[in-house]
């Protein structure tokens, strides 16, 4: 019994997993694009997630430092 049914382009799972890593993708550069202009980033860091972000970026540079030694 053939549990996966078969396409012609491959298995329909396969097929599904790299439209999902495409859209995964999409949505990285889309939100990178945003993020980099400045208009945007003000009201980023403004923002309570900002804070957030920006009281983290510290202690991760540490640990990168820690680690490269």
């Amino acid at each position: 019994m053939e549990i996966v049914k078969r396409t012609e382009s491959g298995t329909s799972t396969e097929r599904d997993t790299w439209y999902m890593l495409g859209g995964v993708a999409l949505v990285v550069v889309g939100a990178g694009m945003i993020l980099s202009h400045p208009t945007v980033r003000r009201y980023v860091e403004k923002s309570p997630i900002g804070s957030v972000i920006g009281n983290i970026i510290p202690d991760v540079e540490r640990y990168f430092k820690l680690r490269a030694m």
